[in-house]
C-alpha cells in the first residue's frame, strides 16, 4: 500500500514531525514497506489459534513473605547524618521551611 507524499506530510503534522522533503520521501518508501507487511499479516488463517492476552503463562516469581528479626534502631541510625526521637531527619521540601 504505497503512500503519497501529501499522506505522510500529514502524519508528520500529526505528530509534530518537521520533516525535509528529502525525510518524507525516506519515509514515504519505509512505511509503506511496515503497512504492505501488515497487510501481508492480515492474509494469515488465525482462525484456529485462541486469542490471547499473553503468550507467556501467568505465574507469580516472587518469593513468599518469611518473618526475620530486624537491625535495631540504634544500629539503623549509627551512620544517619542527623537523627531525632529514632527517626531519620531530612530537610523539608514542601512549607515554609523549604529553601
Amino acid at each position: 500500500m504505497p503512500l503519497t507524499v501529501a499522506e505522510v506530510a500529514h502524519i508528520a503534522g500529526l505528530a509534530r514531525l518537521g520533516l525535509t522533503a528529502e525525510e518524507i520521501t525516506v519515509y514515504r518508501d519505509q512505511l509503506s514497506a511496515i503497512l504492505d507487511y501488515a497487510g501481508m499479516l492480515q492474509t494469515v488463517d488465525t482462525s484456529a489459534i485462541p486469542p490471547t492476552a499473553s503468550a507467556l503463562s501467568l505465574r507469580n516469581v516472587m518469593r513468599s513473605d518469611t518473618v526475620e528479626p530486624s537491625l535495631a534502631t540504634e544500629d539503623v541510625l549509627a551512620n544517619a547524618p542527623d537523627a531525632v526521637d529514632g527517626y531519620f531527619r531530612v530537610k523539608a521540601i514542601l512549607g515554609p521551611e523549604a529553601p
